[in-house]
């Protein structure tokens, strides 16, 4: 059966595992070919790369980080060389160095900054030029609950998860009249490796604050971008799509 993406080219930031491993699968289910970004684990990657393309389509690898210019210039140069365009872009790439801010150092804050809000500017601004010609496209950035409600010991992180929302809005409007969407996803605590290192006490202590009395999964997570990225979803823009389990409303 033919998918809803069928000849569409993805890219995922951050693609070598947790959310974006699960995005760039439940895009190559629908047909999509991907274009597997990662920055520092390529046997990771490779291991995604495998995995899509067990689904029938084509998929590369490329090493890049994102959150320098240059790099993410040459993230998008690879997916267009390979590929010939690209319809879809996941900006999912981030990090995070938690800290109080009075032990906070301004290389704490300009490493997060930079991977996960300068990240999405550049690649954005590299993307969009080919998807103006086409008149098509489609921009999932990966937000999240801290850029929402803020959280203790996230300061940098929250400031740049928001700034990711208010980039959202504005490159929404920005871009509606070439026929591009672009959408934030805000999750909340899901089951990554992010969460496995976390203690027991801890998750519980997490797993308390959430009215529906679990964390997320990745899965959960790819099936909203997928919606975003489909003809469904072509009718939002601008959007924020919270999956907390009823933590933040």
């Amino acid at each position: 059966m033919p998918g809803a993406l069928d000849g569409q080219v993805a890219v995922v930031t951050g693609a070598s595992r947790g959310i974006g491993r699960a995005c760039a699968v439940a895009l190559a289910r629908e047909g999509a070919n991907v274009v597997v970004n990662y920055n520092s684990n390529e046997d990771a990657a490779k291991a995604t790369q495998k995995a899509v393309e067990a689904l029938g389509v084509k998929a590369i690898v490329v090493k890049a980080d994102v959150g320098k210019a240059d790099e993410a210039k040459s993230l998008i140069e690879a997916a267009e060389k390979a590929f010939g365009k690209v319809d879809i872009l996941v900006n999912n790439a981030g990090i995070n160095k938690d800290k109080t801010i009075q032990r906070m150092s301004a290389d704490d804050w300009d490493a997060v900054v930079q991977t996960d809000l300068s990240s999405i500017f550049y690649t954005t601004s590299a993307v969009v030029g080919g998807m103006r010609e086409r008149n098509y496209g489609r921009i999932v950035n990966m937000s999240s609950i801290i850029g929402q409600m803020g959280n203790i010991g996230q300061a940098n992180y929250a400031a740049a998860k928001a700034g990711m929302i208010a980039f959202t809005k504005s490159a929404a409007r920005e871009l509606a009249r070439f026929n591009i969407t672009v959408n934030a996803v805000c999750p909340g605590f899901v089951e990554t490796d992010m969460v496995a290192a976390l203690s027991d006490d801890i998750k519980k202590t997490l797993i308390g604050n959430i009215p529906l009395g679990r964390f997320g999964t990745a899965e959960e997570v790819a099936d909203t971008v997928l919606f975003l990225c489909k003809p469904s979803g072509a009718w939002y823009t601008g959007a924020q799509m919270s999956l907390n389990g009823g933590q933040y409303m």
